[in-house]
Formats: C-alpha cells, structure tokens, sequence
C-alpha cells in the first residue's frame, strides 16, 4: 500500500503482478502469504549464490569492450567508475592501493 494504492475496480500496473509472482513463486517458500525469517534470510543470503563470483562477473561483462573475457588496464581505466562503485573493490578502497597486478 506503501508504493501502490489500487483504485477500486481499477487495474494493477504490471511491476505490481510480477512482484506478486515472485512473492508466491520465489520469496514466500512455504506458502502461508507472509515471509517468516527463514524465507527473509534465504532471499538475502541464499546458500547457492556467489556473490563475489556474480560481481566479478558483472565487472567483466560491462567492462570487457572487446569482449575476450579479459580486461585490460585500458578497458578498466574506461570504466573506473564502475570499479570504483563496485562491492568487489570494496568500494574503491582497494584501488587506491599499491598491487602489482594492477
């Protein structure tokens, strides 16, 4: 009700029924109509994601212009705001540290 309030009779917008399909198919597990905390926990931390691995990943795909699966000093410097607002830098903090693989 907070980000969408229906009007009566009136239709739901799309992102309002696709929200409700993943609350039902993905995020409410035991099918009561709430999340209890074990479902909030799964959703936040699932056991079967990497998360390094999928921003490692993400870094690459966005970043990668030629699209060899590496990334070279130029492709980086290019997209330095990517790496710089990136969880896998830490946020940056870890470009501004001497590496020798940099």
């Amino acid at each position: 009700a907070d980000m969408f309030a229906n009007e009566e009779g009136g239709p739901e917008p799309d992102w309002v029924v696709t929200e409700r399909e993943q609350f039902s198919d993905f995020r409410d597990l035991n099918k009561d109509g709430k999340m209890d905390k074990d479902e909030i926990q799964h959703w936040i931390l699932p056991q079967d994601y990497d998360h390094a691995l999928a921003e490692a990943r993400h870094l690459v795909h966005e970043s990668d212009v030629d699209k060899d699966q590496k990334l070279t000093k130029e492709e980086v410097l290019e997209n330095w705001n990517m790496f710089v607002g990136s969880q896998a830098t830490n946020y940056g903090e870890d470009l501004t540290r001497n590496h020798d693989e940099l």
